[in-house]
């Protein structure tokens, strides 16, 4: 959303709220005329950990807390169960829907697309899906897609373990029937992600339908992996490849060669501005991520060496310990850790499943200290001093983001005008139906 790093934005766990003050995609959007939508989950909102089935913590208040997008909304900050899943429109008014989520949210952007297709302005659209997401119960996916998997047996990785890495944060300790459920686990993932595949479809075929796919940019991405074992770990937020190395696909006939593959190194960060340069709208000057427009649609022009990436803490509470900073290149994956400087460097080429650590081979010291000087310049330049989790909680008031550019606090007194709005007391407390309580 800010095209930033997180030691610049302070969004180092999930329970915050990010604030306004930063220049989001969705404000540059609707700065150069776009008619923006967005559905599906948010996560950006609430900051009560295990309250996240009130009134409160699920419903964004149209309003600067929607970062730009200001025209259509069907969205929840948070919620992980995807049958009878709860969305919210412009009040507080909580609707269940009937159908298996990302179905119904597919109907719903596709709705948004037939009527885009009808006006004169360009669209944008965030359809931001749940799954795949645990709880992996077989109750938490299309009976359709379960089925294609029942009887299916997924291999485990070649580094699938049982003894959880020491520093995994609590999130990504291994239970202690991890390895009687994983299996089964898998299947629902899988189930989940052919759910998707098969909504994709329907988007492709609504683009082609209403004569929009050879002037619209599809693009198709993930937040993360899941590691299911692997060194140890279940959940996301590591420098693995299971976690890390996700997928990045874009269709845009007019321009991007049909099948081509390109080897750019992108971050998260980079997304913003690439795609605003291909939609030639001013990237703000606040964007610390590269625009990589030219890499994705000639495979031309300047490529980053390296893609840097972040660990800043616990998944989701303020807990110290499991900090990590790490980059990638074409070949190396290289993390240190924050608790005792522990290094890791990995050759991918060789060693896809990274189960041999390269720095602890005293022959590729120089290659190691190579890497080592990259992230440590990086971080120099980013001005990431390394820390703590909790020592990010010194920008944070009641769990709102303070300003860092400047130095200055963000002025509460307009959140609690907000809220004070649409949550009076009572109302706001309430569950949204019979949402669970879950992280």
């Amino acid at each position: 959303m800010t095209g930033k790093y997180q030691s610049s934005t302070g969004m180092v766990i999930n329970e915050i709220r990010l604030s306004p003050e930063h220049e989001c995609f969705g404000h540059a959007l609707t700065k150069a005329g776009y008619n923006t939508g967005y559905v599906g989950k948010w996560h950006l909102w609430a900051n009560q950990l295990g309250h996240h089935n009130l009134i409160k913590n699920g419903f964004v208040p149209p309003g600067p807390y929607r970062l730009g997008f200001d025209n259509f909304w069907e969205a929840y900050n948070f919620n992980h169960f995807y049958f009878h899943s709860p969305y919210f429109n412009d009040d507080s008014t909580p609707h269940i829907r009937k159908q298996y989520e990302p179905d119904g949210q597919t109907d719903v952007a596709i709705e948004f697309l037939t009527k885009a297709a009808t006006r004169d302005e360009p669209f944008a659209l965030f359809l931001s899906w749940g799954p795949p997401h645990s709880p992996w119960g077989q109750g938490n996916v299309h009976p359709k897609y379960a089925e294609l998997f029942r009887h299916v047996e997924i291999p485990l990785s070649p580094n699938y373990s049982l003894v959880s890495d020491s520093y995994c944060d609590s999130w990504q300790k291994l239970p202690a029937n991890f390895d009687a459920t994983v299996r089964q686990d898998m299947k629902t993932y899988y189930a989940q992600v052919a759910n998707l595949d098969w909504n994709l479809g329907r988007i492709m075929k609504a683009l082609e339908d209403k004569g929009l796919a050879e002037d619209t940019i599809l693009v198709f991405t993930s937040d993360h992996g899941e590691m299911f074992g692997s060194h140890g770990r279940h959940g996301k937020l590591i420098f693995y490849e299971e976690a890390a190395h996700i997928p990045f696909l874009v269709r845009w006939p007019k321009k991007v060669r049909a099948k081509s593959v390109s080897d750019v190194l992108m971050g998260t960060p980079d997304i913003m501005p690439t795609l605003l340069s291909m939609m030639d709208i001013p990237v703000p000057s606040s964007v610390e991520g590269t625009d990589l427009s030219r890499s994705l649609i000639a495979n031309t022009g300047s490529k980053p060496d390296v893609a840097h990436m972040q660990g800043m803490g616990a998944t989701a509470a303020w807990a110290d310990g499991s900090e990590w900073r790490g980059l990638r290149d074409n070949q190396y994956t290289y993390g240190i850790y924050q608790r005792d400087k522990r290094e890791l460097l990995f050759d991918n080429r060789k060693d896809p499943y990274q189960t041999t650590n390269l720095a602890d081979d005293r022959s590729k010291e120089s290659l190691l200290a190579h890497y080592r000087d990259i992230s440590a310049k990086w971080r120099k330049e980013q001005n990431d001093t390394f820390e703590v989790c909790t020592w990010y909680q010194r920008w944070t008031e009641d769990r709102n983001i303070v300003s860092t550019a400047k130095g200055t606090k963000q002025d509460l007194s307009a959140l609690k005008k907000i809220t004070d709005k649409w949550f009076p007391a009572g109302i706001g407390d309430r569950p949204v139906g019979d949402m669970p309580v879950g992280n």
